[in-house]
């Protein structure tokens, strides 16, 4: 992430300012001594105008994108953001299509209420147990096989239904 700012020429200030953050926040994420909620990281490549997968797994570009399951880890850095997620591909920063396993957690461990907004609309399949997707203040339930499509820039969050928390194959697609 700091070589694509440094890159664009920008400043921690000036993304920090257009990302509504604070430049210790933006610094913290760069050097990696804080994890960052997934809507924060999705301003911030939009700051960047790089995929917010790109900003997540700092891999480098390809054509061709394979990740073995062996090479994919699950990232739960902050227990409070209500999930941890896999991403399943590491994505040229090209490219508008941006595959994540969500693992959400489970209801008894789940603090988190606030819902989320982003630039990216959100594709959701649920690969495993049921959630509740709170999406612009209504909820819906959604079980094993359901679908939804919805534009990120509306709050939205994956609510735990029960304590074996839940799968979701989570696709975000850029405009």
């Amino acid at each position: 992430m700091k070589a694509a700012r440094l890159k664009s020429k920008y400043t921690q200030q000036q993304i920090a300012d257009q990302c509504d953050i604070s430049k210790s926040l933006l610094s913290k994420i760069e050097n990696g001594q804080t994890s960052s909620a997934v809507a924060t990281l999705s301003k911030i490549s939009e700051a960047l105008d790089v995929p917010l997968s790109w900003v997540l797994d700092g891999h480098p570009e390809t054509d061709l994108v394979m990740l073995p399951t062996s090479h994919r880890t699950i990232n739960a850095d902050d227990e409070n953001m209500g999930y941890s997620f896999e991403l399943l591909a590491n994505r040229s920063r090209f490219s508008r299509v941006e595959p994540t396993i969500v693992h959400v957690t489970p209801k008894e461990y789940n603090k988190r209420h606030e819902p989320y907004t982003h630039t990216q609309d959100e594709f959701i399949y649920i690969v495993e147990g049921a959630i509740e997707l709170y999406y612009d203040g209504e909820k819906h339930y959604m079980g094993k096989g359901d679908t939804g499509y919805f534009k990120g820039i509306k709050p939205h969050l994956f609510i735990p239904v029960d304590n074996d928390g839940a799968k979701v194959l989570t696709v975000f697609i850029d405009d």
